[in-house]
């Protein structure tokens, strides 16, 4: 059949195209023969068009299951635009009416339609399949076919009951299409399909002018964002956030700092998120903040950024959504912002679900912290976990290899690993392997006796972040290998039994430490203006010893430190500054004020005014909420609940409201959770103390009081002494 059609004719006349891209004429030839194919080509390969040229050639129609209805409507207009007929494409889904529907139906018995795009959900309900049964199939077409596996990023259970409804309308050669998968989650989908002798057209998961970089998140996040996009004026990008509350703050945010930027996520009203999807492809707004119900096959090839404001659950995940930048082979900057603390969370929302899903999600996240932590190459990381080995030592494209880290020896550190793993038996995972290496006596390990080994705490004098790099490598390097199907354990390769015998230099890069450079980032080392930073740190000191005050109770080091950034120099821009409110603006702000603005006349110094981040009454009506709420002597415990947050995140935005200066009573709360002595003596320990460090607090209270206990009382000193 294949051998009838010119098919570079038929691109070029229904597509516009000269030639094809990778293997997109092998999976047509392949389909128009009638035989099965998995299809994995990375977003910006043109997976779309596998199937809608055939489709256009084939005698009747071919169902594209497809998950998304954004999805489906922006490719049946696409499709539309390059054809006479309108009714060459079609979505059946929920957001038909009855009409609707039924012209649908009508142009496809009249054989106009070649293409009917369907919802999962659409193709299991009965009068759909009594519909399509009638009807002439030329193929279906499994679009983002990694929701059939439960390891893939973006599971679906009613994905997973596609091929018995397949069997029941008729069959036909069937097309499984994604741009992400593991072996694992291939196999997987392969076996669910039935299409296990199908073959694989796999194209190269590589995209070099994609650039990766990770960055610690700290508390100024919100600010480095809003610099990177006014660094990058008219360019269209996308900020990935977790949750959609999230999403909603920071598109306030953005907004009030005169950006052209919505929100999108699945909770909105589908008129409004097609609207703002529009709005993006047609660039009447530079930026979509999204959870990642945003942009499965969206068709805007000039993406220029993919923003990560939480670090995506899986490997997979993100390898999907940073492929939306640069589609066209242009500039596409993929950055995501990493602290350790996000994936505690992800791991806190794990539980309860089924053991299996959470055995999955662990793993998941496992390499999520290996990629964000890691000093190696990026691009190597990435194409490893996809099963493709990268050559070249430095890509050159990725924060690691630009600014690459010195090598250390660890051949003795690999031999160890090795001989360890190896008297396991392979029948441990990484974590399990370095706690028998450091001779830790976990439960596991003494209920197993291997604290009898040889290898028993035979690294005891390195780290474990050490030991973690040393894996990680030797897994890229090829001498260990991970059973992922079998719960992530170790197997030394034939490489690594050679490694044993005649052993050789093995340097490794040793993982990024975040929590050190989030300390840092926060201290005087990152202020813009270092001498200003030391005259604002002695204005504070003279203060403190006017007032009788510990030095933070004025102004704690990140604000001095953005003070001496962005060079504040009345009360109002003073209120910009992060921890000032205007109660502390007033109250300590002019002498600063005037030392500022002293120091940028003396020393000539322009003022960088547009990069004054504003905040927003989102953030403000929370606060007033708190704050009225506590008036009213409301519990916090009860609070956190009515607020739908964790109490440490409570706990957070009380402590914001009184370093801003507004003083809050919480005595009453007080009174009902602690004992009188104990709250006098720590609230004696922070009149007497130079720091309001909680770590160091806990230290010199003697691991006495929780640390809920110790910030409540934090609340009230700061409270009572500076607002």
């Amino acid at each position: 059949m294949a051998k009838k059609y010119n098919l570079t004719d038929v691109l070029k006349k229904n597509f516009g195209f000269d030639t094809f891209k990778g293997d997109q004429e092998a999976v047509i030839k392949n389909l128009l023969d009638g035989k099965d194919a998995f299809v994995l080509m990375p977003t910006g390969g043109g997976k779309s068009l596998c199937y809608q040229l055939p489709s256009i050639i084939m005698e009747g129609t071919a169902i594209v299951i497809s998950p998304l209805i954004a999805l489906m409507k922006n490719q049946v207009d696409a499709i539309r635009n390059l054809n006479e007929e309108d009714g060459v494409a079609h979505f059946l889904n929920s957001s038909l009416t009855k009409q609707a529907i039924e012209e649908v139906k009508a142009d496809v018995l009249s054989g106009k339609t070649k293409l009917l795009y369907v919802a999962p959900e659409s193709l299991t309900k009965e009068e759909n399949v009594e519909f399509l049964k009638s009807i002439k199939i030329s193929f279906y077409a499994i679009d983002e076919a990694h929701c059939i596996s439960e390891w893939g990023h973006d599971f679906r259970p009613e994905y997973r009951r596609i091929r018995p409804i397949i069997n029941e309308i008729g069959k036909a050669p069937v097309i499984a299409l994604t741009a992400t998968a593991t072996t694992k989650v291939r196999d997987d989908i392969k076996k669910n399909l039935g299409i296990q002798d199908a073959p694989d057209f796999k194209s190269s998961f590589n995209r070099p002018n994609l650039y990766y970089e990770v960055r610690p998140k700290t508390k100024n996040v919100d600010k480095d964002i809003i610099k990177f996009i006014k660094a990058n004026p008219g360019k269209s990008g996308i900020i990935y956030c977790l949750s959609r509350k999230k999403v909603e703050e920071l598109a306030e945010i953005l907004q009030a700092n005169e950006i052209p930027v919505k929100a999108y996520h699945a909770g909105m009203d589908s008129v409004v998120r097609s609207q703002t999807q529009d709005d993006f492809i047609m660039e009447k707004i530079d930026v979509i903040v999204a959870t990642i119900a945003f942009g499965m096959g969206i068709d805007k090839p000039d993406v220029r950024y993919v923003i990560h404001y939480d670090i995506p659950k899986s490997l997979e995940g993100y390898y999907q959504e940073t492929g939306r930048a640069g589609r066209d082979g242009g500039e596409g900057q993929c950055i995501a912002f990493y602290n350790s603390k996000d994936l505690q969370k992800l791991e806190k929302f794990l539980e309860g679900k089924p053991l299996a899903e959470q055995y999955i999600g662990r793993q998941l996240l496992r390499e999520t912290t290996a990629y964000a932590e890691s000093s190696v190459c990026r691009r190597k990381l990435l194409l490893h976990y996809f099963g493709e080995n990268y050559e070249v030592e430095n890509c050159g494209n990725c924060d690691n290899c630009r600014h690459p880290k010195k090598q250390v020896e660890a051949r003795e550190m690999l031999e160890t690993v090795l001989e360890a793993v190896i008297a396991l038996k392979e029948n441990f995972k990484a974590e399990y392997v370095i706690d028998v290496i450091m001779g830790k006596e976990t439960s596991d390990v003494l209920s197993h006796k291997h604290e009898e080994l040889e290898c028993f705490g035979s690294g005891q004098g390195e780290d474990v972040k050490r030991w973690n790099a040393v894996i990680r490598q030797a897994l890229i390097a090829g001498y260990i290998d991970k059973d992922v199907e079998n719960y992530g354990l170790l197997m030394v390769t034939p490489e690594g039994h050679k490694f044993l015998n005649k052993p050789h230099s093995f340097k490794i890069v040793e993982d990024k430490d975040f929590e050190e450079e989030t300390i840092v980032q926060a201290g005087s080392t990152f202020a813009v203006d270092p001498e200003l930073y030391a005259m604002l740190k002695n204005l504070r000191k003279k203060l403190s010893k006017q007032l009788e005050l510990p030095p933070y109770v004025i102004f704690q080091d990140p604000s001095l430190e953005a003070m001496a950034t962005t060079y504040p120099i009345t009360i109002d821009e003073l209120q910009n500054i992060p921890g000032v409110g205007a109660g502390k603006a007033k109250r300590y702000g002019e002498e600063f004020c005037a030392l500022i603005k002293r120091h940028c006349e003396e020393n000539e110094i322009d003022r960088p005014e547009d990069f004054r981040v504003r905040t927003v009454a989102n953030k403000s009506k929370l606060k007033v909420s708190i704050i009225q709420s506590i008036d009213r002597k409301v519990a916090l415990d009860d609070l956190a609940i009515s607020k739908g947050v964790e109490f440490d995140e409570l706990l957070d935005e009380i402590e914001s409201i009184v370093y801003s200066g507004t003083k809050l009573n919480i005595d009453y709360f007080l009174e009902e959770i602690m004992d009188e002595d104990n709250l006098i003596e720590i609230y004696q320990y922070f009149k007497n103390s130079d720091t309001d460090n909680i770590d160091k607090a806990m230290d010199e209270l003697g691991g006495d009081y929780s640390e809920e206990e110790i910030r409540l009382v934090r609340v009230k000193f700061i409270s009572e002494m500076a607002n």
